[in-house]
């Protein structure tokens, strides 16, 4: 549909000049129904690649992914999977890799046997020195326990960074009220505790995703839960819905830039895009609709963190002095940068690491040292 290898390639090369790396989305759990390789399994035991899937009862019972019959498992333990997608010259992972891509962010990374990543980040290492491997891990993946085993995904052998869930959900929270400052604290300092810093330093610190209800529905408490599925695809924010929500999206794009890891925008999350619940937050992007005004902010903001040094490798520091008001700072040698977040509708005067300060009123303030 977008192109052959050779269009994939030109287009790695084309943004590796202006700095950008192109990761691919692996999906190594599963594959479709409609698979050719599939549809010879069911067809005849004696298929090339029977033993891919997992057959119960052959040929209409078989193993599927979380209950979807449209989804076949692969089996991820048969040699020939490892080696179709893992460990061949030409395997998945280094094929792709040698066109182009800078690295894997791998699907439902949980359901991938450990050994199974471990020979999936040798490979890709192998093929590419600087390949970057991310998992799509929900929780604290230092200690995940995924189907009775317990798993550890930042000690450098299976992944290099996952994607910051626990981040994500604790910044919602805080900003829409849920919970105080000091529970964000909390948490994020349970976090960073468990985290090696070098891999701390390499989580995705994603506010939106394809998995959830666009942020902005998020942060104005919209996401269409409440109302029949039939009906999420009509919903539309208010007017003033739209500008309280993009007020708190702008600090919460701010609260990312300034923990560690990467800050992570979902398409179309910076043009404004509105959307409920899967499948309703995956629209085309709006182009010639776009929120000019959100856009040239998200710019700014994110040309201006990949400017400082201190925010891509300061040490970290939180301070919550009030239940509304979070304060994150990021020190490197003598210089620091100080973010101070207010959710109230009141300005207050806190101190903020032993500094009397007055943060505005719903909105935020960077103080440099």
């Amino acid at each position: 549909l977008l192109g052959d290898e050779a269009d994939f390639a030109a287009l790695c090369a084309a943004a590796e000049k202006r700095g950008i790396r192109v990761v691919l989305d692996g999906v190594f759990s599963h594959a479709g129904a409609m698979h050719p390789d599939f549809i010879a399994a069911r067809h005849s035991r004696e298929a090339k690649r029977f033993d891919w899937f997992l057959f119960n009862n052959w040929p209409d019972d078989y193993k599927c992914w979380w209950g979807f019959r449209n989804l076949p498992e692969l089996n991820k333990q048969n040699d020939g999977v490892r080696r179709y997608f893992l460990s061949d010259e030409d395997s998945v992972v280094r094929h792709w890799l040698r066109a182009g891509s800078a690295g894997w962010r791998l699907d439902v990374a949980d359901e991938l046997p450990m050994d199974y990543l471990r020979q999936l980040r040798e490979n890709a290492r192998q093929e590419r020195e600087d390949a970057f491997v991310l998992g799509e891990v929900w929780e604290d993946a230092s200690n995940k326990v995924s189907y009775g085993e317990m798993r550890c995904y930042c000690l450098g052998d299976t992944l290099d960074g996952v994607m910051n869930y626990p981040l994500r959900e604790a910044a919602l929270d805080f900003l829409t009220g849920k919970i105080p400052s000091e529970a964000f604290k909390r948490r994020m300092d349970s976090l960073y505790e468990n985290y090696p810093v070098p891999f701390a330093q390499a989580l995705l610190n994603l506010m939106g995703s394809h998995d959830r209800a666009r942020v902005l529905n998020v942060l104005c408490g919209a996401d269409g839960e409440e109302i029949p599925r039939a009906q999420r695809g009509n919903l539309r924010l208010t007017s003033r819905q739209r500008e309280a929500g993009k007020r708190l999206l702008k600090m919460l794009l701010w609260l990312m830039c300034f923990m560690p890891g990467m800050p992570c925008v979902y398409y179309g999350d910076e043009a404004g895009m509105e959307g409920a619940t899967d499948p309703f937050n995956r629209a085309p992007f709006p182009w010639g609709r776009e929120d000019k005004e959100l856009q040239t902010f998200f710019s700014e903001t994110l040309r201006r963190y990949r400017a400082s040094g201190v925010l891509l490798d300061g040490a970290l520091a939180m301070e919550a002095p009030c239940a509304e008001i979070l304060c994150v700072r990021r020190r490197l040698g003598e210089k620091s940068e100080t973010l101070c977040l207010n959710r109230s509708s009141h300005a207050r005067r806190v101190p903020v690491f032993g500094k009397e300060t007055t943060v505005p009123a719903r909105g935020w303030m960077i103080v440099e040292e």
